[in-house]
């Protein structure tokens, strides 16, 4: 394993499961990084067809709400972020995703700097790919606009985190928010 794929199974190993699914996908992640130093996708949209994601979720932890962003590709509502790039740290990506989609310096001060959340999702779509998601928190205010980046999203929307129930959302948001709401 090359360090730069070591550093990311350390990381995965250092996230505490909410629920038997995502034990699965934390353990599924681990097999697939020892198994490849081939995670960040090299070529647009499916190569390799497995690769690393950062999820980049706005919080405001005192109106309990979260900003999701409607993506014009996958036509769902999603947290900002994106693609790993080759030899980048996840941290620093969602650093990244947070300038590029939100237009902000990410203030890691929800939870910490370390994901709360792993998930892995097949993408909608022609080009279908699995996109293993690591989910770091960035605090926000609800009272605050937040224009996402209008090439990845048509709208822009905060969410109760208690009374969350849109069903055109990634397929483990509900239990990401569950997790979030455990933890702030």
């Amino acid at each position: 394993m090359n360090p730069t794929t070591a550093v990311v199974a350390e990381i995965v190993r250092g996230i505490e499961p909410f629920d038997a699914l995502e034990q699965e996908h934390l353990d599924e992640a681990l097999v697939w990084l020892a198994s490849t130093d081939d995670v960040f996708r090299r070529v647009k949209p499916a190569t390799p067809p497995r690769h690393l994601v950062s999820y980049v979720v706005l919080v405001d932890p005192d109106a309990r709400a979260v900003l999701l962003g409607r993506h014009r590709l996958a036509g769902l509502w999603l947290p900002t972020g994106g693609h790993v790039d080759p030899g980048e740290h996840p941290l620093a990506a969602a650093r990244r995703e947070a300038v590029e989609e939100i237009g902000i310096q990410a203030e890691f001060t929800v939870t910490g700097t370390d994901p709360l959340f792993l998930t892995i999702t097949s993408t909608v779509g022609a080009d279908s790919h699995h996109d293993v998601s690591l989910w770091y928190l960035i605090r926000g205010s609800r009272s605050e606009r937040y224009p996402l980046d209008p090439r990845e999203f048509s709208a822009e929307h905060w969410w109760d985190i208690d009374q969350f129930a849109v069903t055109e959302a990634d397929p483990h948001f509900g239990r990401f928010l569950a997790k979030l709401s455990a933890n702030v």
